[in-house]
C-alpha cells in the first residue's frame, strides 16, 4: 500500500484495515510485521512519508530476537514477569502500595523488589518509573539504573508507551466502546473528581474503553489510557454510570470479589538498551460469571 500524504504509521494502518482494532495493529508493530520502504518499523507514531510503501509480513516471516533474561532465584514475595540487566517487570498484587508515602510504609512493592535485587547484589536498586494505585493489580516496571529510568519516564511523558487495563464494572455500558475525556482535580484529602478544564490545577485525563463481555450483573471492559492520572479509570467509569466493581469510593454498590476489579494487563514500550519494542502481560484475575 502507498499513501498520498504524510501521516502517522498507526493512522495509515487504520485506514487500510478499518475493521481491525488499534490493539491488533499495535501488536503487529510490536511483532515486527510492518515494513515501511522495506524497513521494519515498530513505532506507532512513525511518520510515513508521501509515496512510501507499507508491507505486512506474515507471522512465519518474522525472526524473533528475544532479550536474554538473567538467571536468578525466584522471590516468593513478588511475581516476576521479566528481568534482565536493565529492567525488572513484576505483577503487582491488589492492596499493596507501589511505593511508600510520607508515612514511610515498610512493606511496598518497591521495597520487595529492592529486597529481591539486593539478595543478589548488595548495591542494587529498583528505580521508580511509574506507579499503580494501591488497589490496582498488574504489570509494573522498574529500571535498574538512573539512565534507564530517565529514558523510560520520557516515553511515559511523551505518551508513547501503550498501556492496557481490564476492569469489571457494574451494569452494562450503553455503547460498545467510547472515550472518557475529563479534567481531574485531587483535593487535600487525596480525593479525585472531574472538574471544569478551566481550573488551573486540573489535569487532563483520556481513557479509551471497549466492551469485552457482559452478563446481567457486570461487564468486562478493556481500557487504554493516554494519560496516567491517579484514579483516572475509576473516576471516569463512575461518571459514565458503570463504577468498577468493589470501588465503593466511586459509587460501587458492593464488593463481591473482595477487591477493586481493576488490573493493568499489558505494557508496551521501547527497551532502554536495544530500543526494540517489548510487551509484558499479566493474566486477568477476574471476569463476569
Amino acid at each position: 500500500m502507498q499513501f498520498k500524504e504524510d501521516m502517522e504509521l498507526i493512522e495509515a494502518l487504520a485506514s487500510h484495515f478499518p475493521n481491525s482494532k488499534r490493539n491488533k495493529l499495535r501488536k503487529m508493530l510490536t511483532e515486527g510485521r510492518i515494513l515501511v520502504d522495506k524497513k521494519i518499523i515498530h513505532k506507532a507514531k512513525y511518520i510515513v512519508k508521501k509515496g512510501s510503501k507499507i508491507s505486512i509480513l506474515n507471522k512465519k516471516e518474522v525472526v524473533d530476537k528475544p532479550i536474554k533474561k538473567s538467571q536468578k532465584t525466584p522471590h516468593s514475595r513478588i511475581k516476576i514477569l521479566f528481568e534482565d540487566e536493565d529492567i525488572i517487570v513484576v505483577n503487582k498484587q491488589a492492596g499493596l502500595l507501589s511505593i511508600a508515602t510520607d508515612k514511610m510504609e515498610p512493606d511496598t512493592l518497591h521495597s520487595r523488589v529492592n529486597n529481591y535485587l539486593q539478595n543478589n547484589t548488595k548495591k542494587a536498586w529498583a528505580f521508580i518509573v511509574h506507579r499503580l494505585d494501591r488497589e490496582t493489580s498488574g504489570v509494573m516496571l522498574f529500571a535498574k539504573n538512573k539512565n534507564n529510568k530517565k529514558y523510560l519516564q520520557e516515553q511515559f511523558a511523551n505518551r508513547s508507551i501503550h498501556r492496557n487495563y481490564h476492569a469489571l464494572v457494574e451494569g452494562k455500558p450503553t455503547k460498545e466502546k467510547g472515550t472518557i475525556h475529563e479534567w481531574l482535580l485531587e483535593d487535600k484529602f487525596l480525593k479525585v473528581k472531574a472538574v471544569n478544564k478551566r481550573n488551573p490545577k486540573a489535569k487532563e485525563a483520556i481513557t479509551h474503553w471497549s466492551l469485552v463481555d457482559s452478563d446481567e450483573i457486570a461487564s468486562l471492559l478493556i481500557l487504554t489510557i493516554e494519560t496516567g492520572r491517579r484514579h483516572q479509570i475509576r473516576v471516569g467509569l463512575s461518571n459514565i454510570g458503570n463504577p468498577v466493581v468493589g470501588d465503593n469510593q466511586h459509587g460501587a454498590t458492593g464488593n463481591p470479589i473482595g477487591r477493586i476489579a481493576l488490573h493493568a494487563t499489558s505494557l508496551e514500550l521501547l527497551h532502554p538498551r536495544t530500543d526494540d519494542p517489548v510487551r509484558f502481560e499479566a493474566p486477568i484475575p477476574f471476569g463476569p460469571e
